[in-house]
């Protein structure tokens, strides 16, 4: 009797067999054109090769490590040496495989005391049986991590405007210059100034001090006509102030000198009968007198 093979279809189909009805003319799809693999080949499942999360490159470099001797190094840096991908696409497919448990990392010492990783890749990771053979983890939802509210950091401070710097640094110019400051308070609430703030104006109102501006006119220009809402940055304002309406620098002074030399009459010499200028004492022009001089 002939022995029947169950799997064997009873006869020939057409091309058409399987298809669905109204199907007859569909031309898109892949073919599979299969020859059966007697060596040289690794099974690898589905799971891995049409799985939905997984980029293309961490498939396609699942598939590779999985079809490797055991022993081959599988660090990115031999990757990145074997393809043509860089080390930052490699370590981010190779940290895709680890979090869906296709591969697992870990450090361990050899027994010469070098600390090296060992790659273990798991060809089917949450299955029971080979899990428990292999070690392989099955894979864990990765964890949600809590948002925790962070502290709102408070905004950096901007920098006040630059003020005039004074040519003396006299510390009594200056220390005239921080009690004026300090005492801005006094006609309006609102210039209450840190000493912070302080510091930095100081220069700028020695400077109008130096040019010879009252104390007086210099508190008239801070204080007057400022805007009647709040003052979020009252330094600033008296920054720009300070600036913007310097006072010219006080007319120059000439320095008292020496006085004028003495210009002498003229008269003419008792001896040669020239003029020249020389005090009434005297009655000979110097031409005369070095002729009569005893070296003479």
């Amino acid at each position: 009797m002939d022995t029947q093979n169950p799997s064997a279809p009873p006869r020939a189909q057409s091309a058409d067999a399987g298809n669905p009805p109204g199907s007859r003319h569909r031309t898109g799809g892949v073919i599979h054109e299969n020859t059966r693999h007697t060596t040289r080949f690794v099974v690898i499942g589905n799971h891995l090769t049409q799985h939905r999360e997984l980029s293309l490159l961490a498939i396609g470099l699942g598939c590779h490590i999985q079809s490797l001797p055991t022993g081959t190094p599988v660090d990115i840096k031999s990757l990145a040496t074997r393809f043509t991908e860089g080390t930052k696409r490699i370590s981010d497919a190779l940290r895709e495989l680890e979090a869906h448990g296709y591969l697992r990392r870990e450090r361990v010492r050899t027994p010469a005391g070098r600390i090296v990783t060992r790659t273990i890749s798991c060809n089917q990771p949450g299955h029971r049986r080979q899990a428990a053979d292999t070690g392989c983890p099955a894979p864990q939802p990765r964890p949600v991590p809590e948002r925790t509210p962070h502290p709102r950091l408070p905004r950096p401070r901007k920098a006040l405007p630059a003020v005039p710097q004074p040519a003396c640094t006299a510390p009594a110019l200056l220390q005239q210059a921080t009690d004026l400051l300090a005492g801005l308070r006094r006609h309006d609430p609102r210039l209450l100034l840190s000493a912070t703030d302080t510091e930095h104006l100081t220069p700028g109102v020695a400077a109008w001090l130096e040019r010879e501006a009252a104390p007086t006119a210099v508190r008239h220009a801070l204080t007057t006509d400022l805007p009647d809402e709040p003052l979020r940055r009252p330094a600033a304002l008296l920054a720009h102030r300070l600036a913007a309406q310097l006072p010219p620098l006080p007319p120059y002074r000439t320095p008292a000198g020496p006085p004028p030399p003495t210009r002498h009459p003229l008269r003419n010499c008792d001896g040669c009968d020239h003029a020249f200028r020389a005090p009434e004492t005297e009655t000979h022009c110097r031409t005369c007198r070095t002729a009569t001089s005893p070296l003479h």
